[in-house]
């Protein structure tokens, strides 16, 4: 099974200038939660955008697609999704950005584990189009952040 997990502004805005415009602290220890164990699968702009003590992300598989990127050690690179899917070894994988990456494994999906940031926020990176009548809202936990400046829901899909 594929999970796409991602952060989402109410306007679509996922991120901009290569980082996510928004910090909750709720949200990345959520993704540590949901995505610790599994393979996750990134495209080069995610993976060059992770912190360096967070790089690659540890105790998962990274799998990078990438036609650029140059092997390097404790990353597994793909150059086409045939090879993302041999690399997760058909285990239950993550997808976690960015749009381009999205775009490509949408319709590989069966859930969608999102994050919805109410409010707009300047962004050059945004979510791609999704036939949301496909998709069954399973779960919805409303929150706000530990510092009250954003609220957010934690939305569970699953595809019809």
């Amino acid at each position: 099974m594929i999970t796409l997990i991602a952060a989402i502004s109410y306007d679509n805005v996922i991120g901009i200038n290569g980082q996510v415009p928004w910090n909750i602290p709720e949200d990345m220890k959520r993704f540590k939660e949901k995505t610790l164990d599994p393979p996750v699968i990134m495209g080069r702009r995610t993976y060059e955008s992770l912190p360096e003590k967070f790089s690659p992300l540890p105790q998962r598989k990274n799998i990078v697609l990438s036609s650029s990127l140059k092997p390097q050690n404790r990353i597994y690179i793909a150059r086409n999704m045939q090879k993302v899917f041999e690399l997760t070894e058909d285990l239950d994988s993550y997808v976690i950005g960015g749009r381009e990456i999205y775009e490509l494994f949408l319709p590989h999906v069966n859930i969608m584990e999102i994050t919805r940031v109410q409010g707009s926020f300047k962004g050059d990176t945004f979510f791609p189009s999704v036939k949301w009548k496909e998709w069954n809202l399973l779960e919805e936990e409303k929150k706000r952040s530990e510092d009250q400046k954003f609220s957010y829901s934690f939305l569970t899909y699953e595809r019809i």
